[in-house]
């Protein structure tokens, strides 16, 4: 910006300032997407591998719900044994590090 001794700019001058500061904007956004991209595509690869089975993970689903319908005290033995095991994982790394 000006200081108290420097004459104010022109319009022109003005204008020349506000352009490369909005393509300094630009090139930074550019390089900001660019950087959630290389970021990202490790996600992105491995969700697009997760869609290629999706039928089969539906159908797969499907059948293990017909099975856990039919009785679901074995579903709430089988997630009381997930979640303590998940919990006993989770403090031996903890104790261990």
């Amino acid at each position: 910006m000006t200081a108290d001794n420097e004459a104010p700019l022109s319009r022109a001058q003005r204008k020349a300032e506000l352009e490369a500061r909005i393509e300094q904007q630009r090139v930074d956004i550019l390089v900001a997407a660019n950087r959630w991209h290389t970021a990202a595509e490790s996600i992105d690869s491995g969700w697009h591998a997760l869609m290629r089975f999706k039928v089969p993970l539906y159908a797969i689903g499907g059948v293990l719900m017909l099975g856990i319908g039919k009785n679901h005290s074995r579903l709430i033995r089988y997630g009381r044994r997930a979640t303590a095991s998940a919990l006993l994982i989770n403090r031996l790394r903890r104790l261990l590090s």
